[in-house]
């Protein structure tokens, strides 16, 4: 190469003698006299320590700041004093030669590169080229890519087909807002930045593919969390046609682990079969639809024992205990558990022990008193226990209920096999719910899944004669360590039940035609029965990095605000711009508190 014969992390002893050149980011320099420096120089991939003994070469060196790139020409030699932490820590190159290539204007930089993530998330965001500086920064990015790869590998030799799919396309309601782009052609129309390739996937199995995937961009105008990043992600998008569930799950269950176990902090990770649980049964035994097989604690219904004990937060509500095993924890440390717990939760969780003598103590413990012997032998409770509970309408006590889960798994590491990465699926989710929002009947996951039942019982809930709530789907979410990686679905590929099921959430034949034209048309061609599923790539790089937010593993995230502080985005446009866009802006966007 021009600028270099060998990496910063390519030279060992057996290269002593040799005159090579590097080239890299000057990272730091430490004078110990008139005329000798230690310089350490960074290339992509690793560090090698430079010499510099001479008066020429220390005006070279004093000239530059920290950061600015160079090319030195030099004679490897042994170091005297050995680094074994690093791979170059055999040798040290005395420069003979160095040119400047790109030069640091800066005195003072705004974080120190290698302690970049330890810096204000927003200035690392605003200066990411910078962050991205930082070896254990790039390590993700690096493996991010590392795992993009075997996935488009191991789905290849899976017999399937990379096909990419259009990003700009069509508004459909598909539970998450859209982005709009104005259509400068069609004035006061709109095209919608795909929030996943759902149709094109299923419009593939309709036009004679049998299995496809892309490593597909999406993007959805949603908020911010520690999983989800706003704006765009990535999502290992998969179809298969004449599929059912089970082939879908065979086909993950065998491309996900050996990634997981070559790539992840943990060496270990769940085998084939995954444990299949069901949406309800989840809920009951995990008080979630994501739960963390890893911790060994369990959700235990006591609402019909907490009834009459005369404690108010219980009178008619359903009551959630969960029991932990020989739990040392202070009062201090219970304390800031409930507090978290309700913090996440929004309901306040309960408790209280069976000391060493077998007796109910703390917390409650005065209101069971009367019912001592039932409680615990309801519960098969143990001297030194520790009972969590929570309280309120089923969804809110079972929710509570979980978030005790996962905080006391991380308090008791005796009830959590933390290195492992414990894959299940959650099965047979309702197909439709009534929304928080709205408060009428919506679609619970993928609008576009296969009732259980398919027609007839559809037409049994349009009449009256069966409840739309009791109605499964085939409908499928991938967990790994409670995180949801994906939901998939057996698909609905059939116009007549897409009608029906659309009607039961207010929508005729006529408003599926319209929002749906291809999708509808191309079945009443005749389609074949398909299943997919969308792994998150963002979602399983966090996990396999080992870090608490998403936006460690993508290369330029925005922050919680959806704002892009390096590029400045969004940002104001020209008026001339929007006047091509037929766009008039009437009024500034007032702040809301």
């Amino acid at each position: 190469m021009q600028h270099r014969t060998h990496t910063c992390g390519e030279l060992r002893l057996t290269d002593a003698g040799k005159t090579v050149q590097l080239s890299g980011f000057m990272e730091n320099v430490r004078e110990v006299g008139t005329n000798l420096a230690f310089v350490v120089l960074r290339d992509f991939y690793g560090v090698t320590q430079l010499v510099i003994e001479t008066e020429e070469m220390m005006k070279v060196i004093r000239d530059l700041n920290k950061e600015s790139t160079i090319s030195v020409t030099g004679v490897v030699r042994e170091r005297a004093n050995k680094n074994p932490q690093i791979p170059t820590g055999d040798i040290e190159v005395v420069p003979e030669r160095i040119e400047v290539l790109g030069r640091c204007r800066f005195n003072a930089l705004p974080f120190q590169i290698n302690r970049s993530t330890e810096a204000d998330e927003s200035l690392r965001l605003k200066y990411r080229y910078l962050d991205l500086r930082n070896p254990q920064v790039k390590k993700q990015i690096v493996m991010r890519s590392q795992v993009v790869a075997a996935l488009r590998s191991a789905m290849i030799d899976h017999g399937f087909m990379e096909i990419t799919t259009p990003i700009l396309t069509a508004s459909s309601p598909e539970g998450a807002r859209d982005y709009l782009v104005p259509a400068r052609k069609h004035p006061g129309e709109f095209y919608a930045l795909p929030q996943a390739p759902q149709q094109f996937k299923q419009l593939l199995m309709a036009s004679g593919f049998d299995r496809y995937f892309q490593i597909a961009p999406c993007f959805r105008d949603e908020d911010a969390r520690g999983d989800r990043s706003p704006g765009e992600f990535y999502q290992l998008d998969m179809e298969m046609a004449f599929a059912d569930q089970e082939d879908v799950f065979e086909v993950l269950e065998d491309v996900l682990p050996p990634v997981f176990s070559k790539y992840g902090t943990y060496s270990r990770a769940s085998g084939a079969p995954f444990q299949r649980i069901g949406y309800k049964e989840a809920m009951e035994t995990y008080g979630t639809d994501k739960p963390d097989l890893r911790i060994d604690l369990t959700v235990k219904d006591v609402t019909e024992l907490m009834q009459g004990i005369g404690f108010g937060p219980f009178e008619g509500q359903t009551v959630k205990a969960v029991p932990v095993t020989h739990m040392n924890a202070t009062r201090k440390q219970i304390d800031k558990l409930c507090a978290e717990v309700e913090v996440i939760s929004g309901s306040k969780p309960y408790w209280f022990r069976i000391d060493d003598q077998g007796e109910i103590v703390g917390g409650i413990a005065k209101f069971l008193q009367p019912v001592k012997e039932t409680v615990i032998q309801t519960l098969g409770l143990e001297p030194n226990t520790f009972v969590a509970l929570s309280a309120g309408k089923k969804t809110a006590a079972q929710k509570t209920a979980g978030v005790l889960i996962k905080q006391l798994g991380l308090l008791c590491p005796e009830h959590m096999d933390a290195e492992q990465y414990a894959f299940c699926w959650i099965v047979d989710f309702p197909m439709y719910e009534i929304g928080e929002e709205s408060g009428e009947l919506e679609f619970c996951h993928n609008p576009f899944s296969m009732p259980n039942g398919g027609l007839e019982v559809l037409r049994k809930a349009a009449n009256g004669e069966v409840d739309p709530l009791t109605i499964n789907a085939f409908q499928y979410d991938l967990v790994c360590n409670g995180v949801e990686l994906s939901s998939g679905a057996v698909r609905n590929h059939d116009p007549e039940i897409m009608i029906e099921a659309f009607k039961l959430v207010r929508l005729g034949e006529e408003d599926v035609k319209a929002k749906f034209p291809a999708m509808y048309h191309a079945f009443c061609y005749g389609a074949p029965p398909h299943a997919g599923i969308a792994p998150g790539v963002d979602r399983m790089v966090m996990l396999l990095a080992g870090v608490d937010t998403i936006r460690e593993v993508i290369p330029f995230p925005m922050n919680k605000n959806a704002q892009d502080l390096m590029m400045g985005a969004p940002s104001p446009v020209d008026p001339r711009q929007l006047e091509e866009l037929h766009i008039a802006i009437t009024a500034k966007d007032q702040d809301v508190e």
